[in-house]
């Protein structure tokens, strides 16, 4: 006999989506306490040389340091606003979206679990915390975190997801 009663099958599948989420906030904000905690603001420690530093910046602007300069204080109310509106949308659409579509599911959860690790960042700091410092050949790409990958990630599944739905569309015959 059994404790625990049956679960559905789509309870299963929107508890392992959450437990990515779940996992890609806990990561993020993990790694961005061990740079807080042993790093000072702007200290670089080089990793592979000429290609990745470890380097702690405090991103009071979007994504990719969009912003930064803008000296408002609207601006947080805009950029945290911005955030839980696309925060409930996309909840929204993952919950009226089908369990069974993996790739949209997981895109979903991957951005879903990134945008709360850096909206937790500006409402606790008023700053998203940056570490991963990447450059090739003297071209110096923005500092970014795990939640940002995650989100990078999230949106690549995605584009996949509509991609395949397109091709499948077409590949079914005109109903006349």
């Amino acid at each position: 006999m059994s404790y625990f009663p049956r679960l559905k099958e789509s309870t299963i599948y929107r508890g392992a989506y959450f437990l990515v989420s779940l996992a890609v906030l806990l990561l993020d904000q993990w790694t961005k306490g061990v740079v807080m905690r042993t790093f000072q603001v702007h200290e670089s420690r080089e990793i592979v040389s000429g290609f990745f530093d470890l380097t702690y910046v405090q991103n009071s602007g979007a994504a990719f340091g969009l912003f930064a300069s803008v000296d408002s204080s609207v601006k947080a109310i805009v950029l945290n606003s911005v955030a839980v509106i696309v925060f409930l949308i996309v909840t929204g659409y993952a919950l009226r979206s089908s369990h069974k579509s993996v790739r949209l599911q997981m895109g979903l959860a991957l951005a879903l679990g990134g945008a709360v690790g850096n909206l937790l960042d500006r409402v606790r700091f008023t700053y998203v915390v940056d570490f991963l410092d990447f450059s090739i050949s003297g071209h110096h790409w923005p500092a970014f975190n795990v939640a940002d990958s995650a989100i990078c990630a999230g949106v690549a599944l995605l584009f996949l997801d509509m991609l395949q739905r397109e091709d499948d569309a077409e590949a079914q015959p005109a109903a006349l």
